[in-house]
């Protein structure tokens, strides 16, 4: 029995020694200390966290964080996780940090902390080069919308009076489009300016934005305010210098950080 109120008591100030390092900020002294910082990302995930042709990993986000590193003067270990366990790897402090276009939602915010956002995204409607006259969600009423039948961005047109003609992703929608089959798609900003980005002659434009955004940040155990800030500094600092909008141009043609 003495052996197991010890063995209790010992997990016990383990773990308390565990949270008390995230609550004094002693994670922040860590990282400093041993000059890395540990991220979680997909690495399978273009245009954000992917590998190129010489199987190195790059991207958007490998790019921010990166250089929010290097401002912070330390090095980058990445840990390639697949999405379904990118929290729990954060939950067991297999990583400081996940950089994988994490979306702030209420739910998130409760069990994990965020940097100020440096993805801003939201639905768009695209429409051939030349179209002039869809100015608003409201005049897809009557017009044939290509669109994935369960994705919210197919409900987007539903509801604003479109007929949906079913397509399996943004490439095939786009395609619909230049042959005249459809009149428009309804679609994420950030994936239809990496199309458009890559596809210089895609022969369609963003007509639309909704008002309406989703932000993405870099999402952290909770307790850890001072490495936070920190990355926060960075962010803001990058804003100010044209360097975060910099990266934004180069990998989707526009910034898309706000």
């Amino acid at each position: 029995m003495k052996k197991f109120l010890g063995l209790l008591f010992l997990t016990f100030t383990v773990f308390m020694t565990a949270c008390g390092a995230d609550d004094t900020g002693e994670l922040y002294d860590e990282i400093m200390d041993k000059g890395v910082i540990s991220v979680g990302t997909e690495g399978t995930y273009a245009p954000f966290t992917f590998h190129n042709e010489q199987d190195e990993l790059t991207g958007y986000d490998v790019e921010v964080i990166r250089e929010i590193a290097d401002r912070m003067g330390v090095e980058v270990d990445f840990n390639e996780t697949a999405w379904d366990s990118m929290f729990a790897g954060l939950n067991a402090a297999r990583f400081d940090v996940i950089a994988n276009q994490v979306g702030i939602d209420p739910d998130r915010l409760e069990n994990y902390d965020f940097s100020v956002p440096y993805t801003v995204s939201s639905a768009v409607v695209v429409v051939p080069e030349d179209n002039t006259d869809i100015n608003s969600f409201e005049e897809l009423e009557g017009k044939r919308s290509a669109q994935s039948l369960t994705s919210n961005f197919g409900a987007i047109a539903e509801e604003n009076g479109a007929e949906l003609v079913s397509v399996e992703g943004l490439s095939q929608s786009i395609e619909l489009i230049r042959q005249g089959r459809v009149d428009v798609t309804v679609n994420d900003r950030l994936a239809v300016l990496d199309y458009l980005n890559q596809q210089q002659d895609a022969g369609v434009k963003i007509a639309v934005r909704e008002e309406e955004v989703s932000e993405s940040a870099f999402a952290f155990r909770k307790g850890n305010a001072e490495l936070v800030e920190a990355f926060n500094e960075q962010l803001e600092a990058m804003k100010e210098d044209g360097t975060l909008a910099e990266i934004s141009e180069k990998w989707f043609g526009e910034d898309v950080s706000e």
